[in-house]
């Protein structure tokens, strides 16, 4: 498919079209994502055959005083801010991994090593910015389907995907929130499989990827799928013991993790508040140490709030969400929930 005619109406990628030259060039990841799926998208994400960061150098000067340029040599990527766009810019490279890190050893490679090297098919496609087929989708793995099927689907062997770089099972929850789009059932097997690959991952990186799926439309979808594939129990597990219902003499309880999500759902329907959908998914976050069974009364979780309340602090330094007053802001709601309005 080519999407000449849309591209052009777009003045920095036109932009980049013009400097490239004979670099081969393109637009890849999220940006081709929501393009298809005709969203808008400030982040542009730049591919080139060679080297990535003198393309942003070329960008730059042509772009003029508008435009900042920071270069991360490590990594072999350089960023271009505009007022309005931000454009990632590096080389195509293959990636190789070893069993105990997540960091790849990165060697030089075409474009098609680098769609290899992509966590799913939705953000495996890339257009053209080169004269020769300007506008052309490059789709190797059916991206564009996978959209149409609302599917979150790895673009090689899942096994490797997720072994290679555990984080993305992560983003795939995240996108499945965010997009509300179902995960592939060999895929999320393989998330399943990899679960405790998560435990290589910084947590400030996992944090970084939950905070996305808390903040997405879907948060509660978002949850249900990390639980039900084994890696909520890797990486909150406070959360996980929330659910199941225990039945004495006939007396039972609230699942309290469905019970959360509601909540959740409920608040995340109401504001944009990060950390007031952090208080309502740690509300009840004591439930399971503060259960007990009366004869008389049947179930009880006396002081849960106040013992959620205590919780908080060592959750948000295990996860490492900052100890300031929005820490602080989480605890009250969890204390005083209970409280008339």
């Amino acid at each position: 498919m080519n999407y000449t005619d849309q591209i052009l109406s777009n003045p920095t990628l036109a932009l980049i079209s013009e400097v490239c030259g004979d670099t081969e060039t393109y637009v890849v990841g999220g940006f081709v994502r929501d393009f298809v799926m005709k969203k808008s998208s400030k982040d542009i994400d730049v591919v080139c055959v060679g080297s990535g960061i003198d393309l942003a150098k070329k960008v730059k000067l042509k772009i003029g005083k508008k435009a900042s340029l920071s270069i991360f040599k490590n990594y072999g990527t350089a960023q271009v801010k505009t007022p309005g766009v931000e454009i990632e810019f590096v080389g195509a490279r293959k990636e190789s991994y070893r069993t105990e890190s997540r960091k790849p050893h990165v060697q030089s490679g075409t474009l098609k090593d680098d769609q290899l090297r992509r966590d799913f098919t939705i953000n495996a496609m890339a257009i053209s910015l080169n004269k020769a087929d300007f506008g052309f989708l490059v789709d190797p793995f059916d991206g564009q389907k996978d959209i149409k099927r609302k599917t979150i689907r790895t673009p090689v062997d899942p096994q490797l995907t997720f072994s290679d770089d555990p984080l993305r099972i992560m983003r795939a929850f995240r996108f499945a929130a965010q997009l509300n789009f179902d995960i592939e059932p060999d895929t999320f097997e393989g998330i399943q499989q990899n679960a405790d690959r998560l435990k290589i991952v910084s947590r400030e990186r996992i944090s970084d990827e939950l905070n996305k799926l808390i903040l997405s439309p879907n948060p509660g979808y978002g949850f249900k799928l990390m639980f039900h594939s084994g890696v909520l129990r890797v990486i909150f597990p406070e959360m996980a013991d929330l659910q199941g219902v225990k039945v004495i003499d006939g007396k039972g309880h609230k699942d309290n993790f469905y019970h959360t999500l509601k909540v959740l759902e409920n608040v995340a329907a109401e504001s944009d508040d990060l950390w007031l959908r952090w208080a309502a998914i740690l509300h009840d976050i004591a439930k399971p140490k503060t259960q007990r069974f009366s004869k008389q009364v049947g179930w009880t979780f006396h002081g849960h709030e106040d013992l959620g309340a205590r919780m908080v602090p060592s959750i948000f330094k295990r996860m490492r969400l900052p100890l300031n007053e929005k820490m602080k802001y989480v605890q009250k709601l969890v204390r005083l929930h209970l409280r008339p309005i």
